[in-house]
């Protein structure tokens, strides 16, 4: 592996596992391993610039300097207006552009088999949450496996009486969740993967047995829809993007897949009653379409508060409010990431948001090519999860939702430099 490679994967796992240390090790531990993974993610950035390897990039390096120097003047001029602080502008370049560059930077300095460690840590890491879940999941909401350091069984969120929301190695049941729809092309891009021996086979059928029954008893509504929705589009492109000769054995997979998807959903039936009555809950408390068109668009009445030049770009994060407050309880302006986008930057964020829906129409369109050319959907599917992170994960508000989105986005970067990577590889001969 190279130093860019090296460098991913200790972001990844500080990330993955930074939450698990906060719960059940050290609650101050907190701050220490976001400016760790934080100066790791600076350091894969500088690494990129130092040696050149932005230039793979140079459209996308081009639009990130101009970018770059559109939020820092914004937010000098925020500064200068009165809407904003030198600490909270700080970490709004943070949220705004630290994990976004690490994305460009990965993509840009990473090589194949970095790229493949990153697909195979990422399946690894699901094969240990897996159990961590089902173990919360039937555990009471006071067990020490479901408390934090400094909480009690009233702190733990629970999805129905009696029953915890699971969170993994995440401190809060958001990261989980979050986590969840990230792997989830990853894990289907293992399933779809051409294997050569029998181990890899179990392996692929391990990864997803994991996936699945990490996401039944997740209790969460968001890993419910995203990790069905992402199912059927992985089982409808398998069969839209195989060549012809192999449609039968491509119909043949999704009878597979659909028959494994079943036994899992009827060993973990209790888990699928509880995210049910979650959903009837739900309903009763709000509308669901109401909900879905503010996770993507934001709070109706956000319109009604912005200003030209916004509050301060970063004063919406829970960082920001923590520091400000000593809380992190809610987030300042909006829960929705379209509104905090908009209140945080006034103008600039009705040009950020215009210039994510266009970045995610090119992705979109040259990943479905890539499909084609290469008869697999797992292009496809790591786009429409990027596009979906990027609208609805409150990047700008949650310190673990950013630095997932950074992975996710570097995940789709590289796919379009190594559009036909071979997850399992043939071995070298030795000739």
């Amino acid at each position: 592996m190279s130093r860019a490679g090296k460098l991913f994967l200790a972001v990844f796992l500080i990330i993955v596992f930074e939450g698990a240390v906060r719960k059940w090790v050290s609650s101050a531990s907190t701050l220490p391993l976001i400016g760790l993974r934080d100066l790791l993610a600076l350091m894969l950035v500088v690494y990129a610039w130092r040696h050149g390897h932005l230039r793979r990039h140079k459209k996308i390096t081009a639009v990130m300097v101009a970018w770059t120097c559109m939020v820092m003047g914004w937010g000098l001029l925020q500064l200068v207006g009165g809407e904003s602080t030198p600490v909270v502008y700080v970490i709004g370049l943070r949220f705004w552009l630290l994990y976004t560059w690490f994305a460009v930077a990965a993509a840009a300095s990473m090589n194949e088999s970095d790229y493949r460690a990153a697909i195979m840590a990422a399946a690894l890491v699901m094969l240990l949450l897996a159990p961590l879940a089902i173990v919360q999941h039937y555990s009471p909401p006071g067990a020490r496996i479901n408390t934090q350091l400094d909480g009690d069984e009233d702190t733990v969120f629970v999805a129905v009486v009696g029953v915890v929301r699971t969170t993994g190695t995440f401190s809060f049941t958001s990261g989980y969740a979050t986590y969840l729809t990230m792997v989830a092309p990853l894990v289907f891009g293992i399933l779809g993967a051409r294997k050569r021996n029998k181990i890899q086979w179990l392996f692929g059928l391990a990864v997803f047995g994991a996936f699945a029954a990490g996401a039944l008893v997740s209790g969460s509504r968001t890993a419910a829809i995203t990790s069905a929705g992402m199912l059927a589009a992985f089982l409808l492109g398998r069969l839209l993007f195989s060549k012809a000769r192999n449609k039968v054995g491509a119909a043949a997979a999704v009878v597979v897949i659909g028959l494994l998807t079943a036994i899992f959903a009827y060993v973990f039936r209790d888990a699928i009653g509880v995210t049910q009555t979650r959903f009837e809950q739900a309903a009763a408390a709000e509308n669901f379409g109401e909900r879905v068109l503010t996770v993507l668009f934001g709070e109706p009445w956000v319109l009604d508060l912005i200003s030209w030049l916004g509050y301060g770009v970063g004063f919406g994060s829970n960082l920001a409010t923590y520091v400000r407050t000593g809380s992190t309880d809610v987030f300042a302006l909006a829960e929705a990431e379209g509104g905090r986008i908009l209140m945080e930057a006034g103008l600039l964020g009705f040009a950020y948001i215009a210039l994510k829906y266009v970045v995610l129409a090119l992705g979109v369109t040259r990943s479905l090519k890539i499909s084609i050319s290469t008869n697999s959907p797992y292009p496809l599917l790591v786009w429409l999860t990027t596009a979906l992170a990027v609208v609805s994960w409150p990047a700008l508000g949650q310190l673990t939702a950013n630095a997932l989105l950074g992975l996710m986005l570097a995940y789709a970067l590289l796919l379009f430099r190594f559009p036909r990577l071979e997850i399992f590889p043939p071995r070298a001969s030795r000739s």
